[in-house]
């Protein structure tokens, strides 16, 4: 499976430096990524996706630049945003998750048995023809995850995947993401979120902090935050 490839990757937004210099090869099968809010690991997430091109260096998958090769990432990268109303386009659940197998090249007829099936299997098959607008905000989240898991990609991209979930359904996530065979980077805040990662990034300030084990990583990622609530860690925001 393809590596994700960051080559002194920097980006710069309406003059403001979001990341710099970042040079990571990201092939575990499970990866964390953590800072506070604001480190740039949500622009992270859409640079590796292509949504937004790298202002230095350079983004590879299999030598594809992501920002160019739309339709290639359409079987390598799936992204799941924090907020659902971001992502969901259309009006019943069907739909919703037959548009991206429609845009891999398969028949409609073919993508709604695909649909069917999916939901099938997860116990949601009464979900079919209900407005995309009636679920539940963690029901929206989750109806976003499946639509990214029914194009089957290599990669998964999850911005705070639990943030809006209740625990029952973040442990019924957690048993799903465990199972996949895609490789899998999560983005938090929170270091819990990303504990059981092959390997965590830090990121603070669009800079890499430290990138290890999570045994590494995330005791001086709690140190630090901990640090930060002593003292006025956002008045920096401003500037």
């Amino acid at each position: 499976m393809d590596a994700i490839v960051l080559s002194g990757a920097g980006l710069v937004l309406q003059g403001r430096q979001v990341l710099a210099d970042l040079s990571l090869r990201l092939s575990e099968p499970r990866i964390g990524i953590v800072g506070r809010n604001g480190s740039g690991k949500t622009s992270l997430l859409r640079l590796i996706a292509g949504l937004v091109p790298a202002s230095t260096g350079s983004v590879r998958i299999a030598g594809l630049d992501p920002g160019k090769d739309r339709k290639a990432m359409l079987r390598k990268l799936g992204i799941l945003f924090q907020n659902p109303d971001h992502q969901i386009l259309f009006p019943t659940v069907a739909e919703e998750l037959a548009f991206g197998l429609v845009q891999q090249g398969q028949s409609r007829a073919e993508a709604a048995a695909r649909v069917a099936a999916l939901l099938e299997a997860e116990g949601r098959a009464h979900w079919a023809g209900a407005p995309t607008h009636t679920l539940s905000q963690g029901q929206r989240q989750y109806l976003c995850l499946l639509a990214v898991l029914a194009m089957a990609p290599d990669w998964l991209l999850l911005d705070e995947p639990y943030a809006a979930l209740d625990l029952p359904t973040q442990a019924r996530l957690r048993r799903h993401l465990a199972g996949l065979t895609q490789r899998t980077v999560v983005i938090s805040h929170d270091p819990v979120a990303v504990a059981d990662m092959d390997r965590v990034i830090w990121l603070e300030a669009g800079r890499l902090r430290a990138d290890g084990p999570p045994d590494d990583v995330l005791p001086a990622f709690r140190a630090e935050m901990m640090r930060l609530g002593e003292v006025d860690a956002d008045t920096d925001l401003a500037t």
